[in-house]
Formats: structure tokens, C-alpha cells, sequence
């Protein structure tokens, strides 16, 4: 039996709280983009590129640079979603693209930091990165695996709104290990509180089934 997520469920994330407090910021973008014929897959490719050099450029100690562009790059995530809308060029595979496209580009930022400290020989750094992306790769596993089982796990401390609100302060004030720290406990208690709301959604649909089977 399909088990449907409860309607209280369906919380916002900040994510979905910024779009909306930007929406029409992303709209007048997307709107001027689009009538220089700019494609939608252009906006996700020119965000993936950029991040790559972030993470370039953190990698050779560029720590604020790496980190303003990372900042400058970061609305790319919404306005490709925008700009298909507008154009009416929204799929699920394009979904599926971003959301992949997404993965690497926050994957750059963590590899240039990883190889920045491998350079200072830092081993307590190497660790944080480390659990860092583990965790932040947990929390988007354990939601995508949860909605492929019509579950609803979009709540948690940390999404990626959130992630990037601390890392690139971090970098920008050149405290990455602080952001580190924050990122490698909270993105693993994020991980632990969608696998705990997933199992009261099991538990709930198991005790409805039981009372139907009576």
C-alpha cells in the first residue's frame, strides 16, 4: 500500500522561505534572462562552473575570494528553477538535474577546502570536511530516499540554504573550522531527525493499517 506523508508533514524549509522573500528579485532576473534567450540549463551549468572555481580558488588558500564567489553563485540555485517555469520548460528530469548538479557544486566547495588543509596538513581539518560532506550527503539522501517511498522529509536543522549560511562566513572571515565544526555535528543531527520523522510516518501508517485490517 502507498503510504501517504501526513499534511502536517509538509513544512517549509528556509530554502522555500527565501524563495518566496526573493521571488519577485528571482522573477525580474529570470524575466531579463529570458528575453536574451538564456536557457535554463546555461543558469545551472554557469552555477556548477562557478562553484568549481570557488573551490579552486579555496583550495590555493584564497579562502575569501573562493568564498565571495561561492556567495555571488549561490541565487543560481533558485533562478534556473524560475526561469524554467517561466519559460515553461519545468520537468521532473530537469528537477533532477539541478538537484544532482546541486550535490557537485557543494562537493567543489568542500574538495577545495579538503585539499587546503591537506596543504596545511591539518588531520582535525581533513576529519571535519570529512563528516561535513558525509553529513550534508546524508541529509539529501535520506529525503530523496523517503519521498521515493512517499514519505515527506523536508524538515531538520540544516538544509542547504543553511549550510551555506554558515559555511561561506567561514570562508569569508577566513573561521572555516569553526563553520566546520557546526557543519559536521548539525548536518549528522539533521540526517538523524528526517530518519526519526520518516519512522514515526511508518509507525503511523502501520498503526492506520492495523485499525483498517480489524
Amino acid at each position: 500500500m502507498a503510504m501517504n506523508p501526513s499534511t502536517d508533514q509538509e513544512k517549509q524549509t528556509f530554502t522555500d522561505f527565501l524563495r518566496k522573500i526573493f521571488k519577485g528579485v528571482l522573477e525580474s532576473i529570470a524575466g531579463f534572462l529570458n528575453r536574451l534567450g538564456i536557457k535554463p540549463v546555461v543558469v545551472t551549468a554557469f552555477g556548477l562552473v562557478g562553484n568549481l572555481v570557488a573551490g579552486v580558488l579555496i583550495a590555493f588558500g584564497f579562502l575569501f575570494w573562493g568564498g565571495l564567489l561561492a556567495m555571488i553563485i549561490w541565487p543560481l540555485d533558485a533562478l534556473d528553477g524560475t526561469l524554467a517555469r517561466m519559460r515553461n520548460e519545468s520537468s521532473k528530469y530537469g528537477s533532477f538535474v539541478d538537484s544532482v548538479t546541486d550535490r557537485y557544486s557543494e562537493i567543489a566547495i568542500f574538495l577545495g577546502l579538503l585539499l587546503y588543509f591537506i596543504r596545511e596538513n591539518s588531520a582535525l581539518n581533513i576529519v571535519l570536511v570529512f563528516l561535513a560532506v558525509v553529513g550534508g550527503l546524508l541529509v539529501s539522501y535520506v529525503r530523496a530516499k523517503a519521498e521515493s517511498l512517499n514519505y515527506s522529509s523536508k524538515i531538520g536543522l540544516l538544509t542547504r540554504a543553511e549550510r551555506y549560511i554558515i559555511l561561506i562566513p567561514g570562508l569569508l572571515f577566513k573561521i572555516p573550522t569553526v563553520a566546520l565544526w557546526f557543519l559536521a555535528i548539525l548536518t549528522h543531527v539533521t540526517a538523524i531527525q528526517r530518519f526519526w520523522n520518516v519512522r514515526k510516518q511508518a509507525k503511523s501508517d502501520m498503526s492506520r493499517e492495523l485499525r483498517g485490517g480489524k
